[in-house]
């Protein structure tokens, strides 16, 4: 049997533009990853491994 807990949380107005920036930075990665994967599947016919984007978002960073 699963459980699960729903908490309402009530953030200050610098919290909540903290969490859309947060939240917009994850979405920004995630799709880049995704068609980073999806591009290298079309063009090599392989995929890019987890380790390779690791190492891509780390040079992405600088």
């Amino acid at each position: 049997m699963l459980k699960a807990f729903k908490y309402r949380m009530y953030p200050t107005k610098e919290q909540e533009g903290m969490f859309f920036q947060h939240f917009g930075s994850c979405r920004f990665i995630y799709n880049w990853a995704l068609d980073n994967k999806i591009k290298s599947y079309q063009t090599e016919g392989k995929s890019t491994s987890r380790f390779t984007l690791n190492k891509m978002l780390t040079e992405l960073k600088v």
